[in-house]
């Protein structure tokens, strides 16, 4: 820089400016991807219903019966220690794991179903692992 020679900068005004478009920008990303988000985890919950209730089906065919709600998923992946006793469970089971719902909760089971028109239910209680609720805690059924 040469003496006498005035600096330039930005005004407060130019910044402001900058800033505010920035955010503006940020508003409408994060609106975005938390909207792919939510959409993803439906996605999850609709995969790991397949998952499971292909796991059901097998374990049924093999043995007769599905789980009871006592025995719950797990007996997916080992036999059940309370009865009744699967008659022919598969080596190694029909499942390796029994995944969680994408708020990091177990999925519920009931078998019989409470409608006649299901022969189990399959559900998630949704983030806030309440019943009821509404967006997100919304529970979702098979």
């Amino acid at each position: 820089m040469k003496p006498g020679q005035a600096q330039r900068g930005f005004t407060l005004l130019e910044l402001l400016v900058v800033l505010v478009i920035l955010a503006l920008l940020a508003t409408v990303a994060g609106v975005a991807y938390f909207g792919r988000v939510e959409g993803a985890r439906l996605q999850k919950v609709e995969a790991d219903f397949g998952t499971l209730g292909s796991a059901l089906s097998l374990y049924r065919l093999d043995n007769g019966s599905l789980p009871s709600t006592e025995q719950g998923l797990g007996a997916l992946r080992e036999p059940a220690r309370i009865p009744p006793q699967p008659r022919r469970f598969k080596p190694g089971g029909y499942i390796s794991e029994v995944p969680l719902d994408p708020w990091g909760h177990a999925y519920r089971y009931l078998w019989p179903a409470r409608n006649a028109d299901r022969e189990y239910d399959l559900y998630t209680l949704g983030a806030d692992g309440e019943p009821g609720g509404e967006g997100q805690d919304a529970d979702i059924y098979k």
